[in-house]
């Protein structure tokens, strides 16, 4: 086991310097992406939360789903219940590292027309959610 020294993060961070680590939230409830879109609806309701980080079954960070696009994909024609979040995803969502720089993060969001993104480590565990202040 190698032990890592954590620093106190300084309360005059650069701005220039600051990191999606410095601004990112909480990870929020996460579930599995076998789930279907009126249960994810459901549990997005009883948490009070406007999204959720999608997992694979290997506990992996897959993306992040909103209740706007849920609610989109519900009231689509196309719609049924058997539909699962995975089918939603494709493959793997956009994610960040905590080391990537806020402009960086911003401008992607921004590019991507992301409100939220799913902050992961380096083997693809959820840390948490950068989203865009409006």
């Amino acid at each position: 086991m190698t032990l890592v020294q954590m620093q106190p993060r300084s309360a005059n961070t650069n701005p220039v310097h600051r990191t999606v680590e410095d601004a990112m939230e909480a990870a929020g409830p996460q579930v599995c992406d076998d789930m279907t879109v009126e249960v994810a609806l459901a549990v997005m309701a009883s948490a009070r939360a406007g999204h959720l980080l999608v997992c694979d079954e290997d506990g992996l960070c897959t993306g992040l789903v909103t209740q706007a696009r849920l609610a989109t994909v519900r009231g689509s024609a196309a719609y049924t219940d058997q539909v699962r979040i995975r089918d939603l995803l494709g493959d793997r969502g956009p994610v960040t590292s905590p080391l990537t720089t806020m402009a960086e993060a911003e401008h992607a969001m921004r590019y991507r027309r992301l409100a939220a993104l799913p902050v992961v480590d380096e083997q693809g565990s959820a840390l948490g959610v950068l989203a865009l202040a409006r």
